[in-house]
């Protein structure tokens, strides 16, 4: 008898990633070491819809505002405490640079990977 592999098809890793992001660069260096196939988003090329995005935050299991870099100068000319988590989103949409980075998903878990060690949970 055959043994079946665990994982299926939605199990699939993908990394959500900036190229000059040194936690990003990390990140696809532990990816890389482990030997399994992924798929790398650079999402300031092929940017995310709020949708995506929302999904993203309900797999990470955290709110709009936990993944706000919130010492991004572009954060700082917005009124964060004030918004509303949509508004949230949206800024992130408009500005990448406003989210963590980078963030690693398998399946229907995430996780930001600031350490980059932390993918490790998802290998």
């Amino acid at each position: 008898m055959q043994e079946r592999s665990t994982y299926r098809m939605t199990d699939k890793i993908t990394i959500y990633q900036k190229p000059t992001c040194s936690k990003c660069r990390g990140t696809l260096a532990i990816l890389n070491e482990s030997g399994q196939e992924y798929e790398s988003v650079n999402y300031y090329e092929a940017p995310l819809t709020a949708d995506e995005l929302c999904e993203l935050i309900q797999k990470l299991d955290l709110s709009p505002r936990d993944v706000l870099r919130k010492d991004e100068l572009a954060a700082r000319h917005l009124k964060l405490d004030s918004m509303s988590d949509d508004a949230l989103i949206q800024a992130m949409i408009d500005n990448p640079d406003l989210m963590q980075r980078p963030i690693v998903v398998r399946g229907d878990k995430a996780k930001i990977c600031r350490p980059p060690e932390n993918v490790r949970e998802l290998l």
